[in-house]
This record gives structure tokens, C-alpha cells and sequence, in this order.
């Protein structure tokens, strides 16, 4: 009679299992419920049969590789969704409309212009498309700190989320164990931990561990401890408005045992994975591509602007900051240029040739140095008056005449790459506000101006995004020459010397080297030194940090051009012409012809965005961050489409193993109903019995 009681309990136990089972057949995430039985003995003899546990259907090989890939696919999809914004506001690079389409229809514009220079109508044209260009170069730039943004604040959303799931799986933890300890079904609570822990893995990686006591051990793929005893926190502070010279907080996790340490250690996955890549990695490589082309797309059209002239030329030339005193920005050049003075005719009045060798020169055949040149020149120009002042070279003619500057036509003056009057950007068409060129013609021997003492706090991260440490570099004391910067700079022990090298190259552009392999990152934190006079800081001077992605946004046509178009520069000074006659004509278009081939001149580009130093054509470097743009959003793309493709093969696995089958449920419901039947004929077969024996006393 026990036999068959217990039959009927464990039939009727696994009946309502099977029947949970069908009632959550298409309740996603829901892991059947199996009953384990087995028979117990009593004295060595059989007694009947019970239920040993109810546990839900769980593969944890198939667990594993469903969080692996979910978490992969969470860190690939946020980080084409966001990269695919950034490609998308360069427009169709086929198309008429598309940002690198609009580069061409500058120059084109120009040579337009140069076939009728008196054309006011072609010169606004092209000085309208040119400004156009670079204020949609500004929106681009300011799209891509948009979508740092973005991504910054999806990443504090992300943390909250981890906190709030991490808690609910701990308290889930709780309630397992003590339905654990006094023997009741844990099921339900079971299936709703698995269910969150699936979400959790979309945002990080995570591997799990099942306790004795019941409930599981959740730690990141690492070996962070998030859940399973006691709950852990993130911590993270948004940044707020981002711009490319934000310096990000790191995302903090406090384990349970009170250890702190920053969550990207090891983290391999996941959603918030994919918004520090793209954040910290993808968008900077964009801004800062972008800033490099812009910065060379203005500097050739500076390079030819200040080879030309406009008729009749502006009365006052006012230089760019050069970030140096005069004495070092004039120390280096070589060559011979021509600064004149003409008048509305366009003749020449007065002119100083300057022949440069190295650190000395003459103007007009009279000796002078870098600290004389201002004097002696001023003496030869007769009436023009030239003065520097914070960092700026200007150039001012006697009342009714123009200043033009032509470079020699056998020896051109040069330095890093430019003549005298592009070098100090006396007669530049582009602007910005900030420095734009870190190339300097700086040397080791070249005074650096920044007064000793002043300091600079450099961060210095792993691959990761970890935090390995702030170092302050104070400048030093001495004579003041790069060489001791550069010395106080990479000094192992007060400078950055055990996490890379500061170098100076041959166009005197500081260059960090990383050391390690990944090569840890520097960023500028704060900057605290000031050049002397021209107010520039280190970071400003040499593009350290986020300077470099800022440029692109900075750029504009000079405001004297756009407000009048004559003063646009389509003629070049003839300094062959003779005593008497005009040197300038109106009439002359060679210098729009060279405004209009300066997308096919050889140059220098600066490493950018993972892109090392090259020499080419302005169109071919932008025909290639074309293409790579839209190449890293094609494979953005496809490793988004891969990775959730491996999800869903991954969860469908998993579903056909811990899913419900319902024929395989009506199966067993068949079964357990005939269990439950036979045990039910048992007893009443022993009750028959017992009524015939009691009859028979009877």
C-alpha cells in the first residue's frame, strides 16, 4: 500500500511539472523544469519511490557559449550602431553631395576663378565653397564628439544596469538557498536568475559557477566577482559635454570583500566593451583622420595664397601665432624671399630681400640676426613698419600702398617645409584661432620658451582604458633649449620615461612612442605651461592629446576675404618686373591657378588615427580616409551581423536543450498519467484484498 502511495505522489508531482512545462511553452527564456525520482529503501527492502530534487534543464556548456556570444553580439552591434552614425555624416563618397565631394568643388572653383581673376562673382564662389567646406569639416567634428557623448552616457545607463541586475541575482541567490535548505521547489526563482543573468551578459562578459549551497557565482571573464557573495557595485561618472580633449573617468567596481579596481581590467565583452571602444578608440581615430585633413587641405591653400598676391595687395599682413619668440621662429630658414611695397598700381616702391643661412641673414646686403631682423628690416622697407607681437609677425605698408611677399625663384626661403611669409602665415586665406601645425622646425638646439617650473600632468592608460598613472613633468631650469625639455620629459624617474618617449623629428614635431607592446596611451590631463610671448601652451604647441582631433572644427576663411573678394590673392608678384611698371595685375590668374592645383602638391602628413606619417596628394589621402571610413563601417557591419548570427545559433542550441518539447512533454504526460493509473489499480487491488481477507475471518 506505501509502494503504491508514493507511486501516486511522484506520478502526480511529475504530472505538475510536466504541466508547468506546457503552460510556459512559448514563455521566453524559460528553462524546463525536470524531476529527478529515485527508490528508497527501508531496511534493505524496497518501500517505494520519491522525488529527489526539481531542477531546471540546464547545459552548462551551452550556457557558456550563449553568454560568450551574447556578449560579443552586445559589444558588435553598439559598436556599429554608433560608428555607423559617425560613417554616415561624410554622406555617399560617390555622391555630388558627399563631404570628400565637396573638396573637389573647391578646387575646381578656384580654376574657374583663375580664368577670369577680375570675375567677382568666381572669386565669391570659390571663397564660398571653400568656407563651406569647412564649416561642414565643423559639423562633422562636432558629430563625432556627439556621438562620444552618446556613447559616454549609454555607458553610465549600462552601469546602472549591471548594479541593478547584479542585486536582483544576489537577492535571487538568497531566496534559492533557503528554499534549498527547507526542501521546496527553487525552480521559479532559478529561471528568472538564468533569465537575468542573460541580460547581464549582453552588457559584459561574464562565466558563471553553481554553488553547493544553490543559486550561482557570477564573475566578469576575468575573474571579478559580481554576485554570489554579496553584490557588487559600479561605480561611474559621466563626463558631461564631451569635446576631443575630454579626459574620461574610469568605471570603478567595489567587490563584495571591499577591494576597488577599475571594471575594464580583463574586460574582454560585451555592451559596455564596445562603448569604450568606440568611445576611446573609433571616434578619436575619426576626429582626429578628419582634423589631419582638414589642417593640409587649409595649409596647401595657405602654401599658394601666400605665393600670390591680391591686386592691389592688403595694406597690412597679419601673421598666424607661431607659438616661439622671433628669434627661434627665424633661426633655421634658408633661401632668399622679397618683402615689397606697392602701390595701388601695382609698382613696387620699396623692397627688402632677405637672404637666410642658417642662424644669420642679410636684408638687402645688411648684415642682421634673428634679434636685429625687426630693426634692419624696418630700415630697408622705407616707411613699412614690421612688428611682432604674442607670437604674431605683422607687416604694415605707409598709407596708399600694399604689401606682397614673393619667395626667390632658384632658392626659396624654407623652413619645415615653408616659406617666410607661409611659415609666419602672413598672407594665409585660412585661419584658426589655435595652432593647427605641429611640424615647428624646432631642434634640439631651438629655445623652447616656456618659463621652468611650469608644469604638465600626463595619463598614461593600457590597452584597456585602465589607468596606469598621472605623472606632472615640471619644465626644467637651464638654458631652455628643447633638448632639456626633452630630457626632463623622458627622465625615467620625474618624467614619462618608463611608459614611452618623447622625440623631436626632422619638421621639429614632438612624437611620443609608447612603450610595451600594446603601447600604452598618453593623454594630457592638465597644462599649466604658457610659451613666451606667445601664450600657447605645450599641448597647443606640439598636438598633444586631444588637440590634434579638436582642428577640424577651427578653420575659417580669413574675415577680410569673405567680407570683400578682391582681397582674395589670384596673382603672383613679378619681381622681374622693371624699375617703374607694374609688378601686380589684376588681369594675372597664376596665383588662383596655384590655389587650384594645390590638392596635387606632395604633402606631409602627420600619423593620425592609426595611420602612420605619408607624403601624397591631398586628393589621395582623402580618396583613402574615404575609403577607410567606410570600410571600418563595412566591417563594423559584418562582425555585427556575425556575432549575432552566432547568437541566435547559439541560443537556439541552447533553447533545444533546455527549451520545452511539447511532444516529448505529451509523452511524458502519458507516461506519468499511466504511473499514476497503476499505482492507483495498486491500491485498490490491496484494497480488495484486504476485503476478502477480512471477510474471510468474518
Amino acid at each position: 500500500m506505501h509502494i503504491a502511495t508514493s507511486g501516486m505522489n511522484t506520478a502526480q508531482t511529475q504530472l505538475r511539472v510536466v504541466s508547468d512545462n506546457v503552460s510556459n511553452v512559448n514563455t521566453p527564456g524559460y528553462i524546463r523544469k525536470v524531476a529527478d525520482q529515485q527508490s528508497w529503501a527501508s531496511q534493505g527492502t524496497g518501500a517505494g519511490v520519491e522525488i529527489a530534487r526539481i531542477r531546471l534543464a540546464t547545459d552548462r556548456f551551452l550556457q557558456a557559449a550563449s553568454l560568450n556570444a551574447g556578449a560579443d553580439a552586445g559589444r558588435q552591434a553598439v559598436r556599429y550602431e554608433l560608428y555607423n552614425h559617425i560613417q554616415s555624416q561624410f554622406g555617399d563618397p560617390g555622391a555630388d553631395t558627399g563631404f570628400f565631394a565637396q573638396i573637389d568643388k573647391i578646387f575646381s572653383a578656384f580654376s574657374t576663378s583663375a580664368e577670369n581673376a577680375t570675375s567677382g562673382p568666381l572669386r565669391q564662389d570659390a571663397i564660398w565653397k571653400t568656407q563651406a567646406m569647412f564649416d561642414e569639416a565643423a559639423r562633422v567634428a562636432k558629430e563625432i564628439q556627439s556621438t562620444r557623448e552618446e556613447a559616454d552616457g549609454r555607458l553610465r545607463t549600462a552601469v546602472d544596469r549591471v548594479n541593478g541586475l547584479v542585486e536582483q541575482i544576489e537577492k535571487l541567490n538568497v531566496e534559492i538557498a533557503k528554499a534549498n535548505v527547507v526542501g521546496t521547489d527553487s525552480t521559479g526563482a532559478e529561471t528568472a536568475q538564468a533569465a537575468l543573468i542573460n541580460e547581464l551578459s549582453e552588457l559584459l562578459d561574464v562565466r558563471i559557477t553553481t554553488r553547493s549551497v544553490g543559486g550561482v557565482e557570477v564573475r566578469t571573464g576575468n575573474g571579478m566577482l559580481l554576485a554570489g557573495q554579496g553584490a557588487s557595485k559600479l561605480e561611474y561618472q559621466r563626463a558631461g559635454a564631451v569635446s576631443a580633449e575630454t579626459v574620461f573617468n574610469q568605471v570603478m567596481i567595489t567587490e563584495p570583500n571591499g577591494q576597488r579596481r577599475p571594471l575594464t581590467d580583463g574586460l574582454a565583452s560585451g555592451e559596455i566593451k564596445g562603448l569604450l571602444e568606440l568611445r576611446d578608440v573609433d571616434a578619436p581615430a575619426a576626429a582626429e583622420r578628419l582634423g589631419e585633413l582638414m589642417t593640409r587641405l587649409a595649409d596647401e591653400l595657405n602654401r599658394a595664397h601666400n605665393a600670390s598676391s591680391a591686386v592691389p595687395p592688403p595694406q597690412v599682413l597679419n601673421g598666424r601665432n607661431v607659438g616661439q619668440s622671433l628669434e627661434t621662429a627665424l633661426t633655421g630658414f634658408t633661401g632668399a624671399t622679397t618683402i615689397t611695397t606697392v602701390d595701388a598700381q601695382g609698382v613696387i616702391q620699396n623692397s627688402a630681400r632677405i637672404v637666410f643661412s642658417g642662424g644669420t641673414m642679410t636684408i638687402n646686403g645688411v648684415a642682421a640676426t634673428p634679434a636685429t631682423f625687426l630693426a634692419t628690416l624696418n630700415g630697408q622697407l622705407g616707411g613699412a613698419t614690421a612688428n611682432f607681437v604674442d607670437g604674431r609677425l605683422s607687416i604694415q605698408a605707409p598709407a596708399g600702398q600694399g604689401v606682397a611677399i614673393a619667395d626667390d625663384a632658384t632658392s626659396p626661403s624654407t623652413k619645415a617645409g615653408r616659406g617666410f611669409s607661409h611659415y609666419f602665415g602672413l598672407n594665409d586665406l585660412v585661419s584658426t584661432e589655435r595652432p593647427a601645425l605641429y611640424d615647428t622646425g624646432l631642434t634640439p638646439a631651438s629655445q623652447h620658451g616656456f618659463t621652468a617650473g611650469e608644469t604638465i600632468k600626463f595619463r598614461f592608460t593600457d590597452s584597456s582604458g585602465s589607468r596606469i598613472r598621472d605623472i606632472a613633468v615640471a619644465v626644467p631650469a637651464g638654458a631652455g633649449t628643447m633638448s632639456e625639455l626633452l630630457t626632463a620629459l623622458n627622465d625615467p624617474a620625474t618624467g614619462v620615461g618608463n611608459h614611452g618617449s618623447f622625440s623631436l623629428n626632422g619638421a621639429g614635431e614632438l612624437v611620443f612612442t609608447g612603450h610595451g607592446s600594446p603601447p600604452s596611451t598618453m593623454s594630457v590631463v592638465e597644462d599649466g605651461t604658457r610659451q613666451v610671448p606667445s601664450g600657447v601652451s605645450m599641448s597647443d604647441l606640439f598636438g598633444l592629446s586631444g588637440a590634434r582631433s579638436s582642428r577640424a572644427g577651427g578653420f575659417t576663411v580669413r574675415a577680410d576675404i569673405v567680407k570683400d573678394p578682391s582681397m582674395l590673392a589670384l596673382a603672383q608678384l613679378n619681381l622681374g618686373a622693371a624699375a617703374g611698371t607694374a609688378a601686380l595685375s589684376k588681369n594675372d590668374g597664376s596665383g588662383g591657378r596655384l590655389l587650384a592645383k594645390a590638392d596635387q602638391n606632395a604633402t606631409a602628413f602627420s600619423a593620425a588615427g592609426g595611420a602612420g606619417s605619408v607624403s601624397m596628394s591631398l586628393s589621395r589621402y582623402a580618396s583613402e580616409f574615404s575609403g577607410e571610413i567606410g570600410g571600418k563601417a563595412t566591417i563594423a557591419k559584418n562582425r555585427s551581423t556575425n556575432a549575432t548570427a552566432l547568437y541566435q545559433e547559439a541560443a537556439a542550441r541552447r533553447s533545444s536543450v533546455e527549451g520545452v518539447n511539447m511532444d516529448e512533454e505529451l509523452v511524458l504526460m502519458t507516461t506519468y498519467q499511466q504511473a499514476f493509473n497503476a499505482s492507483a489499480r495498486l491500491i485498490q487491488a490491496a484494497s480488495e484484498m484486504y476485503d476478502t481477507l477480512i471477510g474471510m475471518m468474518r
